[in-house]
């Protein structure tokens, strides 16, 4: 077990690592890719770097100064994060991980998709979260979008509660998945109709699908996809934190671009800082 499961390996996420290291507790990063830092070309606005620095370079820096430290650290998709009593269970594509506490340091991230009418239906069939929502597609026939790993762990969520589970994959190609009651359609996707609710997808070739609901899973799982379903409270797809970083569940917190505001690295920085600390004084208090 873990004292602390930090996701994300950004400047906010490694600062929180570095800080539960110290603080002797067992500490794991998890992370899919270098996120937005890697994009930019020459940052010049960060304290001590006299002729700035590459982002890719500097997100390889805080890795091996949180391998050099002790960190475990590795590369895996989080699909799913589930609260079981006192602890917590991480779920990546390759292992399950049980942990104490866990700090979001994902970035900005969300799982939008450019086709006509998901805009306009979400919240009437459109949904993020098969575990938030499934239950009330009981016995119904219903969609998932999506092609990859978050999908099929999706998937899994609606199979047993739906009639009838249908992958979509736009394009895509097709996900290795067999179910008895899951049909994978690789079409390109032209729009997703309905009057005041989702009622059917309308593919490229104009041939359509009849679904009473789509969840959205395209692309890899991001912050604001793990709070949802935990029941951590969020406002225009940024988490809600304290002066703490403390989410509304206790043993969670959250740092970085995630939390919104400015999206700089001293701010995630200082934000990691104190999602780190704050789990320290957490597992001290409520856990040894």
């Amino acid at each position: 077990m873990y004292d602390v499961i930090i996701i994300g390996a950004g400047p906010a996420g490694i600062s929180a690592g570095l800080y539960t290291q110290r603080g002797n507790l067992k500490t794991l990063i998890l992370y899919h890719d270098s996120g937005n830092i890697s994009k930019a070309k020459k940052i010049e606005n960060y304290y001590g770097f006299e002729n700035g620095i590459k982002g890719n370079e500097l997100f390889k820096q805080g890795i091996k100064q949180a391998i050099n430290l002790g960190i475990d650290i590795k590369k895996d998709e989080v699909l799913k994060i589930e609260f079981e009593g006192k602890s917590f269970k991480v779920i990546t594509s390759e292992e399950q991980y049980i942990c104490k506490t866990v700090i979001l340091a994902l970035g900005v991230h969300k799982n939008v998709v450019k086709i006509q009418g998901i805009e306009e239906l979400e919240g009437k069939g459109i949904s993020y979260c098969a575990i938030c929502d499934g239950f009330f597609y009981r016995n119904k026939e219903v969609s998932v979008l999506g092609s990859g790993k978050y999908a099929i762990s999706e998937t899994n969520d609606l199979i047993n509660i739906a009639k009838k589970v249908t992958i979509l994959t736009n394009g895509q190609k097709a996900p290795e998945f067999r179910a008895d009651n899951v049909d994978i359609l690789t079409k390109p996707i032209k729009e997703i109709s309905g009057n005041q609710k989702v009622e059917k997808v309308i593919f490229q070739d104009d041939t359509e699908l009849k679904t009473e609901g789509i969840f959205i899973a395209h692309g890899v799982a991001g912050a604001n996809d793990f709070a949802k379903k935990l029941g951590i409270l969020t406002s225009k797809e940024k988490i809600i934190v304290n002066e703490k970083m403390e989410t509304n569940m206790p043993g969670i917190y959250a740092c970085g671009d995630c939390t919104g505001g400015i999206l700089q690295i001293s701010k995630a920085v200082y934000e990691g800082t104190v999602a780190g600390l704050e789990a320290i004084k957490y597992i001290k208090k409520n856990i040894l």
